[in-house]
Order: structure tokens, then C-alpha cells, then sequence
């Protein structure tokens, strides 16, 4: 019987949807038919069982062993006390969705307050309350800027209405854009950014060190999410040249600054109609900032029949942090 993997993923709200739609992308789409349902299947990778979590509790659950892998935002596993705890490591540090920062926000009014250093001061002539999610962040941030006289109110839901409630009178909270606290008459501190944070991967150290089939399935899931990665906003391009040689296509390609590929250019004979003759195919890879320029050169330099298409992977040799993995978990370089 094939050995269960037990990875975690967001239950609710964009960071459920983002981290679907971000598996989908790499290939690991998750068969979820019933939206009400808390467990599901990748078929990409048979033998993993998907459980939706509240974020919050899926660096818990990794450290205590309860699930051997997950996803999560950067911001959950600090507060959490799985931060401190040596069973759980961080796989992939930066899966490049869920981008947020936990930022210091008072009322707009108190134009006397645009810095911590500031705010210390206005804490000095009474206490002040601030309403958080994350009291163990702000906690130690407060301390670390030697802010005192700040009592933290831990609070959930919508917390850009505490002042005007008045159940605070500043609050500590994630934001993406910064909409929601302007519309809320709110605005960040300089310098009073806590953390900035994103999706990540982690995993149970006692399971990858004890258990092949949870490194190997780990190692599956780097494979796809490096190579996509890799990959996002990279365009292939096809094109078709005359020339009287590989290295008379390759001088002029070479001549141009935009058309290097990835390590170079592929250059082959192309078969027409009439036999080989003097045609040539040319692929090569351009991101999507030097696309336009690298078609207008491949033109310039007798190219025709040109077609581009996105890259969906790019996969290199062994991934890059599933490297770095097998150094953590062996404790040596």
C-alpha cells in the first residue's frame, strides 16, 4: 500500500484561491469537487492527500507532525510558535503570490506621528492600544524600537475599524495595497513595517529525515514549482532563416543583443518542399521584457515565420532549494 502524504493548504479567502490557482499553474492542479469539502487530491501527485487549513494553523499542525507539509504565508509562521521550533524547516521561502507586509497604521490625524520614533513619543504621555492579529510580532517589534507604554489588543475581522470603534487607538495589520487603510482614513508609519511576507513551503524535519516517500514527494513538488518559477514570463520563439551555414545563422544571431536563449540558440536544417536547401530553424528563449525587441531583431537579420509561444517550465538540474534541503536535513554542507 503506497505511503500517504499529508500536505496542508489555506482553507479561505485569496490565500486559498491563490495558492490553487498557483498549484494549477505548476502543473499540481487540486481536485477539489466540493468546495465544502477539507480534504483533496492532486492527481500529479498520487500519493499526497490534501488538507485546507485555517493559514494560521498549518505551521502548528507541520510542527507537530500532524501533517507533513504545507503552505502558508511567511507572516503566519513568525507569529506562530513553530518559528522558534526546530521541527519545522522552510522548503521554498518565496513562492511569489501572497505578497503582503505587516505594517504599523495610525488614524491620519495625528499628523504629529509619521515615524516609531514618533510614536514612542506619544506613547510616553499615556498608554496607547494596538489592535493586532499578530501579538507576538508586534510584541517584540515594539520592544526591539523601545517603544513602551503600548498595550497590544489581540482582535480579529476588520481591524481598520478599531480606532473608530474604540477599542484601540492604532492598529498593527497586513496590507497588499494599501486601499483599505487609506479608505479607513489610516496610514502607515515610516519605518514601521514589521515584516514584508509571502506565500512559502514547510515541511515536518522528523518526516523528511525519516521518511523517503515524504522527501521524494517534496522533491516532486520543487521540480514543478522551480521550473515554473523559472519560467514565468519567458517566451519561446520559433523563426525560419536562409543562410549558407549554422555558423553564418549563428554570427547573426550572435550580432544581436537580445537573442542569446538561455545558454544559446537552437539551430537546425529545415526540410522543405524543394529538400533541405539553404533553410534554417531557429528557437530560443526571451522574457517577456525583451520579447518585442528580439522579434524586431530576428527580422533585421533575415528571420521570418516567426512564432512565439509562453514557457510553461524550465527545468534545470536538481532544483535549487531541494539542494539546500538535503544540507539542512543532513546538517552539513
Amino acid at each position: 500500500m503506497q505511503e500517504q502524504i499529508r500536505l496542508a493548504l489555506p482553507s479561505k479567502g485569496r490565500m486559498e484561491e491563490e495558492t490553487l490557482d498557483f498549484l494549477a499553474g505548476c502543473g499540481l492542479r487540486v481536485n477539489k469537487t466540493n468546495p465544502r469539502q477539507y480534504t483533496a487530491t492532486i492527481p500529479a501527485l498520487p500519493g499526497v492527500m490534501v488538507l485546507f487549513q485555517r493559514s494560521r494553523d498549518i505551521p502548528v499542525s507541520v510542527a507537530a507532525g500532524d501533517v507533513d507539509l504545507g503552505v502558508t504565508g511567511y507572516d503566519t509562521l513568525a507569529e506562530s510558535s513553530a518559528q522558534d521550533s526546530d521541527s519545522v524547516i522552510v522548503i521554498h521561502e518565496g513562492l511569489g503570490y501572497g505578497e503582503c507586509s505587516l505594517v504599523m497604521a495610525v488614524p491620519e490625524e495625528w499628523d504629529d506621528t509619521q515615524t516609531v520614533a514618533d510614536l514612542a513619543r506619544r506613547a510616553a504621555g499615556g498608554t496607547l492600544r494596538v489592535a493586532t492579529k499578530y501579538s507576538n510580532l508586534v510584541s517584540r517589534f515594539l520592544a526591539e524600537a523601545g517603544v513602551e507604554k503600548v498595550r497590544v489588543v489581540v482582535a480579529d475581522g476588520a481591524l481598520e475599524s478599531a480606532p473608530t470603534v474604540g477599542y484601540a487607538d492604532f492598529i498593527a495589520d497586513i496590507t497588499s495595497s494599501g486601499t483599505t487603510l487609506r479608505e479607513n482614513r489610516l496610514r502607515p508609519l515610516d519605518g514601521g513595517t514589521i515584516l514584508n511576507s509571502q506565500a512559502i513551503l514547510i515541511g515536518n524535519r522528523a518526516a523528511l529525515v525519516s521518511r523517503p516517500a515524504v522527501l521524494e514527494a517534496t522533491r516532486q513538488l520543487l521540480e514543478f514549482i522551480e521550473a515554473h518559477l523559472r519560467a514565468r514570463g519567458q517566451y519561446m520563439i520559433f523563426a525560419n532563416m536562409r543562410g549558407s551555414s549554422v555558423e553564418d545563422i549563428a554570427g547573426r544571431i550572435f550580432s544581436q543583443t537580445d537573442l542569446g536563449g538561455l545558454q544559446g540558440p537552437t539551430i537546425a536544417p529545415m526540410i522543405t518542399r524543394e529538400g533541405s536547401g539553404a533553410w534554417w530553424a531557429i528557437n530560443l528563449v526571451a522574457s517577456a521584457r525583451q520579447l518585442y525587441d528580439a522579434v524586431r531583431q530576428i527580422r533585421a537579420i533575415g528571420g521570418s515565420g516567426v512564432v512565439v509561444t509562453p514557457v510553461t517550465y524550465i527545468f534545470e538540474e536538481l532544483p535549487e532549494r531541494y539542494q539546500r534541503l538535503l544540507v539542512a536535513l543532513n546538517g552539513k554542507e
